[in-house]
């Protein structure tokens, strides 16, 4: 078995034997294994093919038929259903009625003409450049290392050194047919070569077996890869060397959390956003640097790497240990800052845009760079913050590579617009289904580790949110992170010890949002407990328990909202969970039903004063929710059921026949009366209660 430094050696020959003879399993096998390692290639970049003789449906024949992974899609994760499968000769055969550059895009559309297996998924731009090379098994990735040679201004005559001529050279050219027959003549004038490096792109290799492409991938990295380190340093310091010395750990997750909620409240000047923070030491070696002034306007080379985080970077000119306490100075310091990167969006677009092209997107920006703490991506889903990171990181790699072995070049302006607003990559986000309702919101709910708030907390992330699960149940919280995980991705959710009448475990849980997601949007005040007793009965400690945690709590964890919520200045959502009873006096009840009563009033305290801040505050009464609810443990149902002279067995069916509806109510009656609220359209409603109650009389609301 071969040894690598800079890459991972995963092939497992067991595996691979068992999928001997077929040649799609094993392209399936080779790309997960290539897409695991981000230094091969980076998240959704690059694309692999094989290439096998099958029978053809229609003639009984054997055909050459190319298997290639399809649009969209990421090689580390890529199943049979992520491939398109396309009959090789008809693919070819597109040269006869190919018309030149300018009509590179209407052959997108005859690659339907071309499909094999009517199950496949939709061949993206680079099917022609797997389709016009003749090897069986090709990859085509964007590893850091060989992209820095790409990116230099020697590349093409370093890869020639370097490779002893074994590895052919492309000039940079936007991906489609002409590209495929481009890589076609590169191989016809250097007969033997082992691969193909495109200018400012990425790289070509293959094998006449997935192995064989597999060793070629990995060893032409690897070569890259040494060679860059050993030049590291060489002729100049890394970044022409440290400018600005990192601040500890614990100050720059300070700092950061700090910041967060108001880079993501410009951010998200035209939709809501969700935000990632990174301080990984290749970051903080860039961001550091005497070099980041120069490169950073330079903006990335790879196309996957700007289509992912934009023409260029926002690079802060705050000191690293600015006091960002005030944040009304702070939002007076990074104005002029995004709109200078506002108006040189739009510059770019005005100077690049042709006849044509879309409307102009979002002109703020994706990457923020904060010298000596860190950087930040803001993107419609966390998924696409974290990854826009990477890409970010990736180009960092990029830029470090080739300024050491030559100097970095990036795309040009115009290069880069044509593909960013190609309107191909328009008809792809065109046909992307409709945000859901929810999406680019943070919510917490408090309690939010089983019963009322874990349901509140689902619905919540059905609708499109990302989740700050919570409790101060450590196994019900890990058990709950598990079960959201599974069913809504390891970017949806969080989870953090929270108790609510501990004002620092609050500040904790928020600062733990405002790093992984950029801040909140939605705060569900959900926890509680219940205590039914006689007022002879009723002890003080009983009656200090109930206030702490119903009254208190929601006063601690809406202070400690309020002010993300004020310096994000993108509104916000405060939900309160009270009760029937704080409408409706009932029996052995006084401690429970007046707390309640209390955080109802409370409610419409803070309606009246965060309205102008355009946060709302709404209220949903619940009543006798009795299914998966943790109120009922600890003697309540036992009080209630004394209360009434009735059994605990007989509860459910006493408080359904009470009602107007004759109707059991469940957790997840509260969560859907909680996204009434926020789904958007009671978006001018503030102030209100809303009874979930089966309809109980005495609660109507007078």
């Amino acid at each position: 078995m071969k040894t690598y430094k800079h890459v991972n050696y995963l092939w497992d020959d067991q595996k691979a034997q068992a999928l001997r003879g077929d040649e799609v399993a094993l392209l399936l096998y080779r790309s997960n294994i290539l897409g695991a390692d981000l230094r091969i290639t980076n998240y959704g970049g690059g694309n692999t093919s094989c290439k096998v003789v099958e029978k053809d449906p229609l003639t009984g024949e054997e055909v050459e038929v190319m298997w290639i992974k399809g649009s969209g899609g990421d090689i580390g994760t890529l199943k049979k259903s992520g491939l398109a499968a396309l009959y090789l000769q008809r693919l070819r055969n597109l040269e006869n009625v190919y018309r030149g550059l300018e009509h590179e895009d209407e052959m997108v559309e005859l690659f339907n003409h071309c499909i094999y297996d009517l199950a496949s998924k939709a061949p993206s731009i680079d099917t022609p450049l797997h389709g016009f090379l003749p090897f069986k098994h090709i990859d085509h990735l964007h590893p850091d290392a060989a992209i820095a040679i790409a990116a230099a201004k020697d590349g093409k005559k370093i890869t020639q050194e370097l490779f002893n001529g074994t590895i052919g050279w492309v000039d940079w050219q936007r991906p489609g047919f002409d590209l495929g027959l481009q890589l076609r003549a590169c191989l016809e004038e250097n007969p033997g070569i082992r691969g193909i490096m495109l200018g400012s792109h990425g790289l070509f290799t293959w094998g006449d077996t997935a192995y064989e492409c597999y060793i070629n991938s990995l060893d032409v990295i690897e070569a890259c890869a040494e060679y860059l380190e050993q030049n590291y340093g060489k002729k100049a310091p890394v970044f022409g060397g440290q400018k600005v010395t990192s601040l500890s750990k614990e100050e720059r997750t300070s700092q950061a959390a700090k910041l967060a909620p108001v880079l993501r409240g410009f951010c998200s000047s035209e939709r809501h956003m969700i935000g990632h923070f990174t301080d990984d030491e290749r970051v903080l070696e860039f961001i550091n640097s005497h070099d980041l002034e120069r490169l950073a306007p330079l903006g990335t080379s790879c196309p996957d790497h700007f289509l992912r985080t934009k023409i260029q970077p926002l690079v802060l000119n705050l000191d690293k240990s600015e006091n960002l306490d005030n944040v009304e100075e702070l939002k007076a310091k990074l104005t002029p800052l995004f709109e200078d990167y506002r108006e040189m969006y739009a510059q770019y677009y005005e100077s690049c845009k042709h006849e044509n092209s879309p409307a102009v997107r979002d002109k703020n920006p994706v990457i923020v760079l904060y010298p000596g703490v860190g950087m930040f991506a803001f993107a419609k889903d966390k998924q696409t913050a974290r990854v826009a990171a990477e890409f970010y990181t990736n180009a960092i790699n990029v830029m470090k590579g080739a300024e050491a072995v030559s100097e970095y070049t990036a795309l040009p302006r115009q290069e880069a617009f044509d593909i960013e607003y190609w309107l191909l990559e328009e008809a792809k986000l065109q046909r992307m289904p409709k945000p859901k309702a929810l999406s680019g919101k943070i919510a917490l709910v408090t309690g939010s580790g089983g019963g009322i708030g874990k349901a509140i907390a689902k619905k919540m992330a059905q609708e499109g949110a990302v989740i700050v699960l919570n409790d101060i149940n450590t196994e019900r919280l890990e058990s709950s992170k598990a079960e959201f995980v599974a069913e809504f991705g390891k970017d949806s959710v969080i989870a953090t010890i929270l108790d609510v009448t501990n004002a620092e475990s609050i500040k904790d849980a928020l600062i733990d949002a405002a790093l992984a997601f950029g801040g909140i949007d939605i705060i569900v005040n959900n926890a509680g407990l219940s205590i039914s007793k006689t007022i002879e009965d009723h002890t003080e400690k009983d009656w200090d328990l109930l206030y702490d945690v119903l009254v208190k709590g929601q006063f601690l964890v809406t202070q400690g909202a309020t002010s993300i919520l004020k310096g994000q200045a993108i509104g916000g959502d405060i939900i309160n969970i009270v009760s029937k009873n704080a409408l409706v006096s009932g029996p052995n009840n006084t401690g429970y039903g007046s707390a309640k009563g209390a955080q109802l009033h409370l409610s419409r305290l803070c309606a009246a004063e965060l309205g102008p801040a355009g946060v709302r505050v709404n209220v949903v009464n619940p009543d006798a929710v009795i299914s998966d609810s943790n109120i009922w443990a600890g003697g309540w149902a036992e009080g209630r059921a004394k209360a009434y002279g009735i059994t605990v067995a007989e509860l459910p069916a006493y408080y359904a026949k009470r009602t107007l509806l004759n109707q059991i109510i469940l957790p997840e009656d509260i969560a859907n009366a909680c996204f009434a609220f926020v789904g958007g359209l009671l978006h001018k409603s503030t102030g209100n209660v809303l009874n979930v109650d089966g309809g109980v009389a005495m609660a109507f609301v007078r």
